[in-house]
């Protein structure tokens, strides 16, 4: 249950959760710390926080920077990840949109570049981006770190 990542994106207490929510301090402490939680509290958490309790009871997923499929992944490849995506959970599904997103703007500015030297040289920084991405994609099917299914893209070639 990611209760406390919940609690700390509003910026609230425990205290104030437990108030909302009309519980007790301890009870909020105890689902925090990983105890199961009854339906009824559920129920009050998810009101409090204007969300529903299947959001309430997702499990949170961190990437382990000491698991052996992390640390296996060559260092360009990790780099690479962080700095197209910045964050830890890597969509193919983004990758593919950035791509084609970058292919279609970048052979528009290319043509304007036919009344326009800053349109052609936007255009060439644009598809240039759009292949960049597309290696992205390829080393990301490659090493598997895509956290979305591969095969729900009908892109993939």
């Amino acid at each position: 249950m990611k209760l406390k990542q919940l609690r700390l994106s509003r910026h609230l207490s425990q205290e104030q959760l437990a108030q909302m929510a009309g519980l007790n301090v301890r009870t909020i402490q105890r689902i925090e710390s990983g105890q199961t939680a009854s339906l009824e509290s559920q129920k009050c958490l998810a009101a409090a926080l204007d969300i529903d309790i299947n959001t309430l009871n997702q499990e949170v997923v961190m990437l382990d920077k000491h698991s052996e499929a992390w640390t296996s992944l060559p260092l360009f490849v990790k780099l690479w990840f962080a700095v197209n995506f910045l964050n830890v959970r890597p969509l193919r599904r983004t990758a593919v949109r950035v791509e084609y997103t970058c292919h279609g703007f970048g052979f528009v500015f290319c043509a304007l570049g036919w009344f326009s030297e800053a349109a052609l040289a936007g255009g060439l920084i644009l598809l240039a981006s759009a292949y960049l991405y597309r290696l992205l994609t390829w080393q990301g099917d490659k090493y598997g770190i895509w956290f979305d299914d591969p095969g729900s893209d009908q892109s993939q070639t």
